[in-house]
């Protein structure tokens, strides 16, 4: 199979899709790997690496596009990428269409197969393409909130580790998953007070166990919310419904209720955001403050350690990767269930249910439109 990897062009989007090691077990297994210029220069994967690998460096990206079938990526495409893509091409990064109606749109008209990574599954119901992205935002939401809260963050000034004589910051996680428990690691290993908010018993007892009383658990119900909003000087956004978009936990209301300049790290932003009041920021300007609330909503927040970034997500991506371009791309999809999972646009047509039920339209069953194709 003919793969191709173009540059990310995504604002301060360093990862790329492909390592030259992932690269040269492509080639060694017999498919053509083509590597749009500079698009791992940042992180050090030159081009003559590429090359050694047996890769071929194509001058730009439509030159990928032109000679590619399968185009692997990472962030969901832009406009200007949207406009290469042909019913020849199969997509294969994340997506994140759940709050995104007009690439939608486009993606159904390109007439592209378009294969999400936050919504393939493995055999026990999890999500491993989105694991380790949600492993690294996670930890990093500690980061950015703790420079948020400092003064020039824009924050109260507060330091998540208190002082002799100061109390520690009060953090709230909301949601005990993936990206949540890595933030609770995190903020516990900076001594901060930490509370952390789901609705799973299971995974408070998880918790509880492993943490004792060096974090607090709760049940999550909308007393508890109001209660530890107020109360909070950080809070983590880590809610996740899978390719669905993101339930609004966070209400307007609360930001009156908050401390002065608390700060909010929203990590379900590529979802739309946990919080009624955020919306996407960037790492060129990733904050902005509304009700005198701090808000950090950048939407690829792993890109800023684009490089631990690309080889945590290649681990987990070139297995399926390599199922597609061994068996193809209908034979692949129709032997795997968890890959078909991640199928969200099919030659014209929606397949997501999730991304149907979150944009309020109809979309056509996978299986028995492959099967039909």
């Amino acid at each position: 199979m003919k793969i191709g990897v173009p540059k990310e062009i995504k604002n301060h989007e360093y990862r790329v899709g492909l390592t030259p090691d992932s690269v040269r077990e492509l080639i060694h297994r017999g498919h053509e790997v083509f590597v749009e210029t500079t698009a791992g220069e940042a992180i050090g994967f030159t081009d003559d690496l590429y090359q050694n690998s047996g890769g071929q460096i194509c001058p730009t990206a439509e030159d990928v596009f032109e000679q590619s079938e399968l185009i692997i990526k990472v962030k969901e495409p832009q406009p200007s990428e949207v406009a290469l893509l042909t019913p020849q091409h199969t997509l294969f990064t994340y997506l994140h269409l759940a709050p995104d109606h007009d690439l939608t749109d486009s993606l159904i008209a390109s007439g592209a197969t378009c294969i999400a990574y936050e919504t393939v599954t493995d055999e026990q119901g999890r999500l491993p393409l989105l694991a380790p992205m949600s492993e690294i935002a996670g930890r990093m939401a500690v980061q950015a909130g703790a420079h948020s809260l400092e003064m020039e963050g824009g924050g109260r000034g507060v330091l998540l580790a208190g002082a002799s004589g100061v109390p520690a910051a009060e953090v709230l996680v909301l949601g005990a998953g993936v990206v949540g428990a890595n933030a609770l690691s995190v903020a516990v290993g900076m001594g901060a007070h930490v509370t952390v908010m789901d609705t799973s018993m299971p995974r408070l007892r998880q918790l509880d166990q492993q943490y004792g009383n060096r974090v607090s658990t709760l049940y999550s119900t909308r007393t508890a919310l109001d209660d530890y909003m107020a109360k909070a000087d950080l809070v983590i956004g880590a809610v996740l419904l899978p390719g669905a978009s993101a339930p609004k936990l966070i209400k307007y209301s609360h930001l009156n209720s908050m401390k002065r300049r608390a700060v909010i790290v929203d990590v379900a932003i590529d979802q739309g955001g946990c919080a009624e009041s955020s919306r996407i920021t960037t790492h060129d300007n990733p904050v902005f403050i509304e009700e005198n609330v701090v808000h950090y909503c950048v939407a690829n927040m792993p890109g800023a350690v684009a490089r631990t970034s690309t080889l945590a997500l290649n681990n987990a991506v070139l297995p399926f990767a390599i199922t597609l371009a061994d068996h193809g791309i209908k034979s692949a999809l129709m032997s795997d269930p968890h890959l078909l999972a991640g199928l969200n646009v099919y030659r014209g047509e929606l397949v997501s249910p999730e991304v149907a039920d979150s944009q309020n339209r109809s979309f056509t069953d996978r299986l028995r439109l492959l099967s039909r194709s």
